[in-house]
């Protein structure tokens, strides 16, 4: 069960590399929905990879008793679940006689909910990884059976660790496909005092504080593109930012937050929090093109002393 790419690693080991242990009997997805201009309706990335496979694909827009009826019909023992986007009811988990178990992108308990990948770079982390879990009806909160662990680097996005995460999840499954299967894993339950919660990401959320630290924004900027991605204002002007830094070595200053202190190809400098300085290494203005630094000035002057202007940086964990 899963909808987006990040699972797509676990079900080609499932239905290839794992085909003398188990047979996938089906995919469960969500529906196809309208992408592009043209509003067709598409598959999303899983069902795109059952259907080139060749594996029967099952798309509810809610399972419900028929899915009940359908994985005692096709003798269902173990589901894997990642990213598949639905709350699943009671009747359903307890089909499978060897129950349902779930790949979540965190270091459980830390940072359960609806956007880890993001929230774990945008935080400032500098490891996350892949838990290997039960699922019971409280959100994230099964026993976890192990973790794969991956390394956040400074130059890191959302987009990059997603990928990490996604391939991180084959060796976690390999690792531990025998004993799933046998039913004889062993779960460790979580500690529920060390729990934290991220929610899941808006538009809004993409708001920069330049009175905050030029660690803190870069964390942002980066963990946040692709979605919802960072902006600012210059002007009445809204600028869409990629791939920040942190300038080393940090000068003291007492520049105002947000203001312009060298703009050139390899980056645009700007005074923040704390005395710091943030680098912005791709810059978009509306209707163009996401561009490096030194391309998008040659559109569009920065000069020194030019005031970026932000909001309120919401906070993504509890």
């Amino acid at each position: 069960m899963g909808s987006d790419a990040i699972a797509v690693p676990v079900l080609e080991f499932l239905a290839k590399d794992a085909r003398d242990l188990c047979a996938v009997a089906g995919v469960y997805s969500q529906p196809d929905r309208p992408k592009g201009r043209g509003k067709k309706l598409q598959p999303n990335p899983l069902a795109a990879a059952a259907i080139g496979l060749g594996l029967p694909l099952r798309q509810p827009e809610k399972p419900g008793p028929d899915d009940v009826a359908w994985m005692r019909d096709n003798d269902v023992q173990l589901v894997f679940v990642m990213a598949y986007g639905h709350i699943l009811k009671k009747s359903l988990l307890a089909t499978p006689s060897l129950g349902f178990v779930n790949f979540h992108a965190s270091l459980l308990p830390k940072l359960r909910g609806a956007s880890p990948v993001e929230s774990a770079v945008a935080t400032g982390e500098h490891e996350t990884g892949v838990s290997l879990m039960r699922i019971i009806p409280k959100m994230d909160a099964g026993a976890v059976c192990d973790v794969e662990r991956v390394s956040i680097e400074p130059n890191d996005t959302g987009a990059s660790v997603r990928e990490k995460l996604s391939a991180a999840t084959v060796p976690l499954l390999a690792r531990h496909l025998p004993t799933l299967l046998a039913g004889t894993a062993t779960f460790t339950e979580q500690d529920e005092a060390q729990a934290t919660y991220c929610r899941k990401l808006d538009k809004a959320d993409g708001q920069l504080d330049f009175s905050a630290s030029a660690s803190a924004l870069a964390a942002r900027i980066n963990g946040l593109d692709p979605w919802p991605g960072c902006s600012c204002e210059v002007g009445d002007v809204r600028l869409k930012l990629r791939e920040a830094a942190v300038l080393e070595p940090q000068v003291a200053s007492d520049t105002p937050p947000g203001t312009v202190i060298a703009a050139n190809a390899e980056g645009v400098d700007v005074a923040v929090g704390e005395g710091s300085v943030l680098r912005l290494h791709q810059l978009q203005r509306p209707g163009g093109k996401m561009l490096p630094a030194g391309d998008f000035l040659r559109g569009f002057a920065l000069p020194l002393g030019t005031r970026l202007s932000g909001g309120e940086m919401r906070g993504l964990v509890e």
